[in-house]
């Protein structure tokens, strides 16, 4: 069997509701048809933030959504094709890995709108461009994680050491080093994106080493930190209620300020080639800090003024976080 699976949110109940209404169907607004393709699991961290939006476009009565995971960058321009010829108005991924092919595709389908986690910059006329911008959330989990390490020792798992990924740890690294100068990291990529096994194994070798809070760029660290009983933080998604002794706070990156603006561009037949990057910063509410939940009271009530301040100060405009896409170094020795 393949591995790729394809899935389709119909359209049953709103369609019964038009019916029920006494409305015939035929009059029915025509819903915007929006594919989208993924190369890992929809409930990857990264993945799941985009589904999670569209989702909602769906619940709003606003488009048909159909997508594929698990897609080998071999099959990725296949899949591309396969969902422009089929009458999508709005096809959505991430083509890091499939550049060149996914910008051929778009080319070739100039009526299409394209909207693509990429590192790249947008292709006119019809190929947007998105990312995860979340790096500010990123230096405030990097504040409370300085404030709460007892041994100065944080250990950093990430996926692969791509600008996407780059920022965030620089930023919760820099974070960090605001609250406590003495904090030092080990930093190590799994070259997964979705392999918790070989993170697991990874945050438990820092953990040996002494550190006492773990960055959870990737799924399985968070597993790590709770058989060891030290404390970790959350990144993209929030995982506090899985482990709730666990995880302290998470950067939360929210799509749906980026996925409504170019839902509506091609639903007022406005969309063009542009940087969505923006969309996903704080001042848009693409990202955010999330609440200390279980560990409310738990963390340092001046560490809290302090993470508290500097939030303000980024939703203000006075302080700006540092974008830095190069590979984070350990410092720990």
């Amino acid at each position: 069997m393949s591995l790729t699976r394809r899935h389709t949110l119909t359209l049953a109940l709103a369609t019964s509701a038009v019916l029920a209404a006494g409305a015939s169907p035929v009059f029915a607004q025509a819903k915007m048809k929006v594919a989208a393709i993924y190369t890992v699991p929809v409930e990857q961290q990264w993945v799941s933030r985009i589904d999670k939006a569209l989702k909602a476009a769906v619940a709003r009565g606003e488009i048909e959504y159909v997508f594929s995971e698990n897609v080998a960058n071999a099959d990725y321009e296949r899949v591309m094709r396969q969902y422009a010829e089929k009458g999508n108005t709005l096809i959505v991924g991430e083509s890091f890995a499939v550049e060149a092919a996914a910008r051929k595709v778009a080319k070739d389908y100039p009526k299409v709108s394209f909207l693509m986690g990429s590192s790249g910059k947008p292709q006119a006329p019809n190929f947007s461009v998105f990312d995860n911008y979340i790096q500010e959330p990123a230096y405030l989990t990097g504040m409370i994680a300085g404030g709460m390490t007892k041994s100065n020792k944080i250990g950093m798992v990430g996926g692969y050491p791509i600008p996407e990924v780059n920022r965030l740890m620089n930023a919760f690294m820099a974070g960090a080093k605001e609250v406590n100068p003495k904090v030092e990291f080990m930093v190590t990529f799994i070259n997964s994106w979705f392999d918790p096994p070989k993170a697991k194994e990874a945050a438990f070798a820092m953990i040996d080493k002494g550190a006492d809070v773990m960055y959870a760029e990737r799924f399985g660290v968070s597993d790590a930190a709770k058989e060891r009983k030290i404390l970790a933080i959350g990144n993209v998604i929030n995982t506090q209620k899985d482990y709730p002794e666990t995880v302290v706070s998470s950067a939360l990156w929210n799509m749906e300020p980026t996925i409504d603006r170019a839902l509506k561009a091609v639903k007022d037949g406005k969309f063009k080639a542009e940087d969505y990057g923006q969309y996903s910063m704080m001042k848009h509410k693409g990202s955010e800090l999330s609440p200390l939940g279980t560990f409310e009271g738990k963390v340092p009530a001046d560490l809290v003024a302090k993470v508290k301040a500097k939030e303000k100060a980024i939703y203000d405009g006075k302080f700006s976080v540092k974008v830095n896409d190069n590979q984070p170094k350990p410092t720990a020795k």
